[in-house]
């Protein structure tokens, strides 16, 4: 394709964009924002509670890391 077509093309494409505005469905974007909710008290975290217990182990073990390094 010519540059002269490319640049219409793409002006024409532009002008699209610019002037022609989609319709919102203010319904759809009122159900995304609300998102989902925790059912029956289920909180987030405590699907992720047994890799929360060992947090303590490893910060130790970089610790040793550390020493071992600067030794």
């Amino acid at each position: 394709m010519g540059r002269g077509r490319q640049k219409a093309k793409h002006t024409k494409v532009a002008r699209e964009l610019k002037y022609n505005i989609p319709e919102t469905d203010y319904e759809q974007l009122e159900r995304e924002l609300q998102g989902s909710r925790p059912e029956d008290g289920v909180d987030e975290l405590s699907k992720w509670s047994e890799y929360l217990d060992d947090e303590d182990d490893a910060d130790d073990t970089w610790r040793d890391v550390d020493q071992r390094r600067l030794a």
